[in-house]
């Protein structure tokens, strides 16, 4: 289930995105600090072009779903996104593939159903490979290879995209 963020869940955000596992795979990989935190939901909490939402499990916080760049009036309607997952938990649980499947599923669905997107984009590391297979699982396509500069070491992202059209179908739809 993906719910939105509230400022109640705003440490819990922190938390897990300071993940090891989460920090290893994302394009910026120090360590937030609660100010630099603070500062992020400040701006996100009233910015129009962004959606964070918390992916629940059982009952339980198990990831976190962030939107942002949403052209909503525009055609086409585009935004990108990126995820974590609750790392340490769901490998605690025997859960993290489980959990991967469903947060990519409800959150296709939200970008495309909801918020009605037309294209969804994203990035993710060109080293990532298990994450770089999943996305080809659900129909993602790949752009070329870009060499950025983040935290001190040189990484290289690909960017990634799905349209409306090309997007796996929930089971039962057409």
């Amino acid at each position: 289930m993906l719910r939105t963020a509230t400022d109640h869940d705003v440490d819990l955000i922190r938390t897990l995105r300071n993940q090891q596992a989460n920090r290893e795979v994302s394009v910026n990989s120090h360590e937030i600090s609660p100010d630099e935190h603070a500062g992020w939901w400040a701006k996100t909490s009233v910015d129009p072009t962004r959606r964070v939402l918390v992916y629940e499990r059982a009952g339980t916080v198990a990831g976190v779903v962030n939107f942002f760049d949403l052209e909503l009036d525009a055609a086409p309607r585009t935004g990108a996104w990126g995820f974590f997952l609750d790392a340490d938990g769901l490998a605690e649980r025997g859960e993290t593939l489980p959990a991967w499947i469903e947060v990519m599923k409800e959150a296709t669905g939200y970008a495309f159903d909801e918020l009605g997107l037309d294209e969804l984009t994203g990035e993710v590391l060109e080293r990532n490979t298990v994450v770089r297979q999943m996305n080809q699982r659900f129909r993602f396509t790949e752009g070329e290879p870009q060499t950025r500069y983040a935290d001190g070491r040189e990484i290289t992202v690909l960017p990634i995209s799905l349209h409306k059209d090309n997007r796996r179908k929930p089971k039962g739809n057409s």
